[in-house]
């Protein structure tokens, strides 16, 4: 049986709520200090808190210090706090505060019923996918429940524990390095370095030296005797990112150590023998330039034994919102921000963004409108897109008006709804029956039931 704490230091509400939830353990606490105490004591997921509390109940200030007190000590806690008549400002402070959600007196069983069954059930979900992100193998890392995405990562599962050279192809900021990583740590190898350098970021006439190293009095400056990245990486991974980018000249040598696993230093002469998995990336075409003599034919076939594409964002479906609730829960910790989610405005914005730039510039809007949010809620405006605006021809077929019109809903309260069905069903206004139905009468894959 779950537990509820209410806290009130009315006994007559403290009675009612009792036989309204006769399917809980209901424990009562009737000021601050007690209040804290039944936490620590029975870890509720669900408390229920009045803010006119003793010693000043006309006021809210103790209410609203014992709403802080309960998220300081447990964060994950679902609070609605109950207040006066008149008293929405108090309530929307709390809001502000953390509070999951209020209720103005009287208190009417039924609806507070249901508020804190929803609370009991985002909190299961928030505990699940918590646990279910613990338990996640290397490929975790990867966020996304696209089938495209999905495919990619299921493809990169499948060679993370050999030592088959792969190239990761895929636009600028999709998360190239981001799945190289997760390769590694899937890897035999994953408590030996991760070395990553991008071919594209240093001078041609550096990056053999940064690769190979260098012996002392190689060249001007070479003062001692300094190990290259590959050498660095003995035992792990070698990230190549920007393959593409490499000199036509420097291919040669890149080839050889591929082949035979040996390097030389610049200016050296020994060889030295070097275990390491080798895994590129490039946002290039890397056929096209073989075709136009720019890159080696025998390199590129050297280290795409496999390839793995990664979509654009743009390809991806709704992943874009999950992928932005997850940063907001980084972004808005480091910034010390209040913002709590995201307007429906803002996601549809994001849905219909084409996004050039991928995750990277999807990062760099979030980072800014955490910042510059003024609301609990991210608006479309804050991350500098205009939701309803895509620059196309409006479309005028009834049908298909009505079929994009209803998809667009559907996912917009799947994500409000935080992936519950039964909440999606409910913010729709239509039955479970019916949101499956519609959910296969428009194809809509990428939603997937919850609950």
């Amino acid at each position: 049986m779950e537990t509820l704490l209410v806290v009130d230091d009315d006994l007559g509400i403290q009675k009612q709520l009792k036989w309204s939830f006769s399917d809980y353990e209901v424990v009562f606490a009737d000021d601050r200090q007690s209040a804290i105490a039944q936490l620590r004591r029975f870890e509720p997921k669900v408390v229920t808190l009045d803010l006119g509390l003793p010693p000043d109940p006309a006021n809210a200030s103790e209410g609203l210090a014992t709403l802080a007190e309960i998220l300081n000590l447990a964060p994950q806690t679902k609070v609605i706090v109950v207040t006066g008549n008149n008293d929405k400002e108090n309530a929307l402070k709390a809001i502000q505060l953390g509070a999951y959600d209020f209720y103005q007196k009287p208190i009417d069983s039924d609806t507070i019923r249901i508020l804190v069954s929803r609370a009991m059930t985002l909190f299961d979900l928030e505990q699940e996918n918590r646990q279910l992100a613990q338990s996640l193998p290397a490929m975790g890392r990867i966020i996304g429940s696209s089938e495209s995405i999905q495919q990619a990562s299921r493809r990169a599962e499948k060679i993370a524990q050999t030592d088959v050279s792969a190239l990761l192809l895929g636009e600028s900021g999709t998360g190239k390095e981001v799945f190289a990583r997760s390769i590694h740590d899937l890897s035999a190898r994953r408590n030996k370095p991760f070395v990553a350098i991008n071919c594209a970021s240093i001078p041609e006439n550096l990056l053999e030296s940064e690769l190979f190293g260098y012996e002392k009095g190689a060249f001007t400056g070479a003062n001692k005797t300094t190990p290259g990245k590959i050498e660095t990486a003995q035992g792990g991974t070698l990230f190549l990112d920007e393959i593409g980018d490499m000199p036509i000249g420097l291919q040669a040598k890149m080839l050889r150590f591929l082949q035979e696993r040996v390097i030389e230093r610049v200016g050296g002469r020994q060889e030295i023998p070097v275990d390491i998995r080798v895994v590129c990336a490039t946002h290039r075409d890397l056929s096209s330039m073989v075709a136009e003599q720019t890159f080696r034919e025998d390199l590129f076939y050297r280290v795409s034994e496999i390839t793995i594409r990664i979509p654009p964002l743009r390809e991806r479906g709704s992943d874009v919102v999950l992928l932005a609730r997850t940063f907001l829960g980084a972004y808005k910790d480091e910034y010390g921000s209040k913002v709590k989610g995201f307007s429906e405005a803002a996601i549809e914005a994001m849905m219909q963004h084409r996004w050039p730039g991928n995750i990277r510039e999807l990062q760099n809007k979030l980072k800014s409108a955490v910042i510059l949010a003024e609301g609990n809620l991210i608006q479309a405006d804050d991350m500098g897109l205009t939701a309803g605006q895509n620059g196309t021809m409006q479309n005028i077929n009834l049908r298909e008006v009505r079929e994009e019109a209803e998809s667009r809903a559907i996912r917009q309260a799947w994500h409000l709804a935080e992936q519950n069905m039964s909440k999606t069903a409910e913010l729709l206004g239509i039955t479970r029956p019916t949101l499956y139905s519609l959910i296969d009468k428009y194809r809509l894959d990428d939603i997937k039931p919850s609950n």
